[in-house]
């Protein structure tokens, strides 16, 4: 098998994405991704001459959204109603770092 990727390389990769690879797990991640590689050697194979390239697999579809409408709402009373905890007109929720609870 054809080595496209190198042990350096997965190092190098592996701490682009911040992947924590244990020095014992670096041969077989080299060699499983040159697997991985070799295994899509069949897709250059293709004659694409004169195939345009896809950019989005829906094709025109931009924008599935539907337009913003303004429309009624909650007032802040009734959108504190059942608050268990509020302050200053807004809700009072625990600290998750640090600190007491609110």
């Amino acid at each position: 098998m054809e080595r496209h990727v190198t042990e350096r390389d997965v190092r190098r990769i592996a701490e682009y994405v911040r992947i924590a690879l244990a020095e014992d797990e670096i041969p077989q991640m080299t060699a499983d991704l040159n697997a991985i590689i070799e295994g899509l050697r069949p897709i250059t194979e293709y004659d694409l001459d004169g195939v345009e390239p896809t950019f989005h697999p829906i094709g025109d579809l931009s924008n599935v959204m539907r337009a913003d409408a303004e429309r009624p709402s909650f007032t802040q009373a009734e959108a504190l109603a059942n608050a268990p905890k509020q302050q200053d007109g807004s809700f009072l929720i625990p600290r998750i770092l640090g600190g007491d609870d609110a």
